[in-house]
């Protein structure tokens, strides 16, 4: 049997190797711990900065705020209690379904530079507009089931919203911006995710916020913006092209958002006028 004194040195190398393993184990859960908070934070900011929940829902926002009283009773029945501003993104939501593969294309559309919609009515490529307007005859017709009847205003709400963000009313060639690589605040992206959502996503405001600091246009405004075709709205996103492709050498930040960012805010706050207008007429 060993001396007492070994003894005492055994128990305490035992302790001091206990703690240390006790030591080594608490490091390593919290390291755990700080790998699975960072692991939950960059999910927290991938669902909070998703295209369609900020710009979308604003534009659905907006519209409720400009339908008839007779309208918002008819729609909130049809939509069994759901908000124009929930609504707006099922388009997006359905694009993981199979079964919608038929309306890939109805997001957006192709004009030349300088063209009209009617000069490129038979291109295959982009069916926002053409079926906009079926959606809008089919709705006015009152021949629709309830199942399609929901399906059309949800679309509804969303397209118009699409098409004037002015890159989803494309020239050719660019897909719409996707293929004009830039950087954003030094991360690289594309000109069209910088009209999607970039600078959306950097004003931090929910669409309730957002929606409000688009503002409410005059009566005098809102007549002006309801007048006209769906082509002829479509055809205004053309107009911003100079402004929207004033890239620089591609490294954008403040200066493209200070300027170009109020041409976003007005296209979303005409198209929750117009999307209201739309279903005033079909069931105001």
């Amino acid at each position: 049997m060993p001396p007492k004194s070994n003894l005492n040195l055994l128990s305490s190398s035992g302790n001091l190797k206990s703690e240390q393993t006790d030591n080594i184990a608490g490091k390593n859960y919290e390291r755990m711990k700080k790998v699975v908070l960072i692991v939950v934070l960059i999910g927290v900011g991938v669902k909070s900065f998703s295209w369609g929940v900020t710009g979308h829902r604003a534009t659905g926002l907006i519209a409720e705020r400009h339908l008839t009283k007779v309208a918002k009773q008819k729609l909130a029945q049809l939509l069994d209690g759901e908000s124009l501003a929930m609504v707006s993104t099922w388009m997006d939501e359905i694009r993981s379904d199979s079964t919608y593969n038929y309306a890939t294309d109805w997001h957006w559309t192709t004009i030349p530079d300088g063209g009209k919609y009617a000069d490129v009515a038979s291109n295959p490529d982009g069916k926002v507009v053409l079926m906009l307007e079926k959606i809008v005859s089919g709705l006015k017709s009152g021949k629709l089931d309830r199942k399609k009847e929901q399906e059309y205003v949800k679309m509804l709400v969303h397209m118009v919203g699409d098409m004037h963000q002015p890159l989803h009313v494309g020239r050719p060639g660019d897909r719409g911006g996707n293929d004009i690589k830039v950087k954003w605040f030094r991360a690289d992206t594309n000109l069209h995710s910088v009209w999607d959502s970039e600078m959306i996503n950097d004003t931090r405001l929910s669409y309730t916020e957002l929606a409000d600091a688009l503002g409410k246009p005059d009566a005098a405004t809102q007549k002006k913006w309801t007048t006209g075709s769906v082509r002829e709205w479509a055809e205004e996103s053309t107009t911003y092209r100079t402004q929207v492709y004033d890239i620089g050498n591609g490294n954008l930040s403040y200066a493209y958002s200070y300027k170009y960012f109020p041409i976003a805010k007005q296209r979303m706050l005409q198209a929750g006028v117009r999307i209201a207008s739309l279903l005033n007429a079909i069931y105001g």
